[in-house]
């Protein structure tokens, strides 16, 4: 009986061991948690019924498709146009459009006739009278130069020969100058007011490479220009 009654004194010392320094901590509450709270007079109890309905979730935006080069647009080939080639004299033009033939312009080349202010000329003073005029152009002829006219009106120009009417000084003078260079000495440049008719040569259809021809062409002939039809 007293070996029962010290078991029983080991086992609850042993327990009391185990309890006080091996056993886990217990979860400790906390006594006081309300005087630990701030401002809790700012809290509310809000009824199920008060809260505001749930927003809906949103939807995932599609992925972006990818960006697609976009073609480059093409330049569009320029209209066809009018151009007109001069102006001419009368004794010109039909040098001018046998210049033209290698083109084969055939129905797009029409003739527009004009008349227009000359201020200034290029000629040879009068040579006295028809023999001397003719002898002064059988000289011209020699030297290659066809392009002349024996003014014979009377007044003091009459029997001179004019190579040339012009709107411009500077055009008249250019044109001497190129005389210069075919041997003729004897010519002037002088101002001679006068109504001239002239032609200018108009070629519709004229695409990009026909206007690049015929600038070509324009630059060969001196005192020519090319120009939009009117």
């Amino acid at each position: 009986m007293r070996a029962l009654f010290l078991l029983f004194v080991l086992a609850n010392a042993a327990y009391f061991a185990w309890h006080r320094y091996l056993s886990p901590p217990e979860v400790v509450f906390d006594p006081a948690p309300m005087g630990r709270q701030l401002e809790p007079e700012k809290l509310k109890v809000v009824a199920e019924s008060d809260l505001p309905p749930p927003r809906p979730r949103a939807k995932p935006e599609p992925p972006a498709a990818p960006l697609q080069p976009q073609p480059q647009a093409q330049a569009a080939p320029a209209a066809p146009k009018c151009i007109e080639w001069g102006s001419f004299t009368l004794t010109e033009v039909e040098s001018a459009e046998k210049a033209l033939e290698p083109l084969a312009l055939g129905a797009r080349l029409a003739r527009r006739r004009t008349e227009e202010l000359a201020s200034w000329w290029v000629f040879i003073p009068s040579q006295k009278d028809r023999p001397g005029a003719l002898k002064k152009a059988a000289e011209l002829k020699a030297l290659g130069v066809d392009d002349y006219f024996i003014l014979q009106e009377e007044g003091p120009q009459r029997w001179a020969l004019s190579l040339g009417l012009f709107k411009s000084e500077e055009a008249a003078q250019a044109h001497l100058a190129s005389l210069r260079t075919r041997g003729v000495r004897s010519a002037a440049v002088g101002q001679r007011e006068t109504v001239v008719p002239k032609v200018w040569l108009q070629v519709s259809g004229v695409d990009a490479d026909l206007e690049r021809r015929l600038t070509d062409l324009a630059l060969r002939v001196e005192g020519s220009e090319l120009r939009n039809c009117p």
